[in-house]
């Protein structure tokens, strides 16, 4: 039980960063002692004592995000304690946001259960500065920047090894608290020369998937960054800019933006702005992989939540650990299964000039949605576009060349700017932090994380991972997840065995891949209220959430639904 544990930190030592990277690479050459719990550790004997959120990368900087704030408000009584690598919170909404980013859902689709918006039935999604604003209302109200540490830098993690003896994963039933400290913490403060170490019982891990490492493109030889004569950012770094420099760096220039995602769509949408007038440029992108976009959440007149939000639509789509009967079902149903997804394929394509400007995905629509990469288009992107602002090109391969970007054409794009909008390598930021043998089995041979409840890592032991499995609202699940790690650290409930974890995430995977070709991402957004569901059943909580059934059948589920008192 919670009340049984006395707090304590435990700092074990200072060192010098040059003492410390000798350390790193001594316990590098002699990890082999570690590989005996490779197989082994089993997840019922994580320690419940002494919590600690992982903040940042390995080299990098990272923000307290969502996932940080409610790992700390929902583990508050054990006293956590919060590395943070920067001076503020926000996570991607501090350091990955634009000066034109809006969150894409109206507000009250995206609120802790016990801390509403001012204002929330107002319609219109709210720029990143109200969400900044929002999140730090939150963690004043309920006083969780007292666990954190900003400007400290977790530099290395690494697990402390047991004098215990492991001889199968099946053979562990043991209680949450263990007792003693697992894992040891190197942490750098304000660029100091010297690495604080601590001792931690448990570690939650809330850096995110996205921001800190920039997944850049793999270009062939002497055809790279380096033979450009003009200037290459990175979206990360775009995202620096204060208004007027970022206006600047576009103004009246030759801008070439790679990709055709929500952060490609808001640079092209930027660019277009600052380029306005007779002296305006166009600005071109470059795409490789086109995606659905909606111009807003009304299909054909009706609300988009009917098609993927309610229990009556999520029961069309496959679902871990499903019945016989669920199967035939979900296979008797695939047919209107696709029916839905054209139509709303046949809505877009009405309403906006895909066709005209060669910008139809050749995937379904619902492949875009079950890898939660539907994005809300801005206003006026196609208006600019019709004006000449903004063009596009389609490839399969492009590189740099002295002047500007090559097609695999051989076209050649003249650009003063190029903006690369490819995303973040959220798996790499935990690989460079986690110890051996474990960044060997973080992810499976498919590239997926295989994490049970979207939370706990079957092979990776005293550890939970808050914010990598993506659904509809990343909030929503965060806090969920959160409310359940607290209850399965209070000994309310038991994880499986870790063998039965593995089925479960392995058939979780299974489903993904059967969704979806872009299941690498790694959502869950056609079967997170069945996922909601599970983790009530663990919590003893109601899994019909709502007042009547109709509303439970037909109704969209938000935050609001799993407030403790319902």
């Amino acid at each position: 039980m919670a009340s049984a544990y006395v707090p304590a930190v435990e700092q074990i030592r200072d060192v010098s960063v040059e003492k410390f990277g000798s350390d790193i690479g001594g316990a590098r050459r002699g990890r082999d002692r570690y590989r005996r719990i490779k197989t082994l550790i089993s997840l019922e004997s994580v320690g419940s004592a002494r919590f600690l959120r992982v903040g940042d990368g390995f080299g990098a900087a990272d923000s307290w995000g969502v996932s940080g704030i409610a790992a700390a408000k929902q583990l508050s009584r054990y006293q956590p304690v919060v590395f943070e690598a920067t001076n503020y919170i926000g996570g991607v909404w501090k350091h990955c946001s634009y000066n034109s980013t809006k969150l894409q859902t109206p507000r009250c689709d995206y609120e802790f259960s016990d801390f509403p918006w001012p204002q929330r039935d107002n319609s219109s999604f709210p720029s990143h500065v109200e969400i900044l604003d929002y999140l730090n209302a939150y963690a004043r109200h309920f006083d969780v920047l007292k666990y954190v540490r900003f400007n400290s830098k977790v530099v290395e993690v690494r697990f402390i090894d047991r004098d215990q003896e492991i001889s199968s994963i099946d053979s562990h039933n043991h209680t949450l608290l263990s007792g003693k400290p697992m894992w040891e913490v190197a942490v750098r403060v304000n660029q100091d020369d010297t690495i604080q170490l601590y001792a931690f019982e448990f570690l939650v891990m809330c850096a995110g998937k996205y921001g800190d490492i920039p997944k850049l493109p793999v270009l062939p030889k002497q055809k790279g960054p380096e033979i450009f004569n003009g200037m290459v950012l990175h979206s990360l770094d775009y995202a620096k800019l204060d208004k007027e420099s970022a206006s600047q760096l576009l103004k009246g220039k030759k801008v070439v933006i790679i990709g055709y995602k929500k952060s490609a769509i808001d640079l092209a949408v930027e660019c277009a702005e600052a380029n306005q007038g007779v002296d305006g440029q166009p600005c071109t992108m470059v795409i490789r992989t086109l995606h659905w976009t909606v111009p807003s959440y009304w299909i054909w007149g009706l609300p988009f939540f009917l098609f993927y939000s309610t229990r009556a639509s999520q029961f069309l789509h496959e679902r871990p650990n499903q019945s016989l009967l669920k199967s035939l079902l979900c296979h008797l149903f695939s047919p209107l299964r696709k029916m839905v997804s054209k139509f709303i394929e046949s809505y877009l394509a009405w309403k906006l000039p895909l066709k005209r400007y060669g910008l139809k995905p050749d995937h379904p629509f619902e492949e875009d949605y079950a890898s939660c990469q539907m994005a809300i288009l801005p206003d006026n992107f196609f208006e600019e576009a019709d004006k000449g602002r903004i063009l596009f090109k389609r490839v399969s391969k492009w590189w740099f060349w002295s002047g500007g970007v090559q097609l695999e054409d051989n076209t050649k794009l003249d650009a003063d700017v190029v903006l690369l909008a490819t995303g973040y390598d959220g798996k790499k930021k935990l690989k460079t932090l986690l110890p051996e043998p474990f960044f060997d089995i973080l992810q499976d041979s498919s590239g997926i994380i295989p994490l049970y409840r979207s939370t706990i890592h079957p092979l990776i032991p005293c550890v939970a991972f808050v914010g990598y499995v993506e659904s509809v609202s990343n909030l929503h699940s965060a806090e969920l997840r959160c409310k359940w790690l607290s209850r399965l650290l209070d000994n309310q409930f038991k994880l499986p065995s870790v063998q039965k974890m593995l089925e479960y995430t392995t058939k979780e995977m299974e489903v993904m891949k059967r969704t979806t070709k872009f299941y690498k991402r790694n959502c869950i957004s056609t079967y997170i209220i069945n996922h909601n569901d599970e983790i009530c059943e663990d919590m003893g909580w109601r899994t019909w959430r709502k007042n009547n059934w109709f509303s439970e059948v037909f109704g969209p589920y938000s935050n609001q639904d799993y407030q403790e008192h319902k």
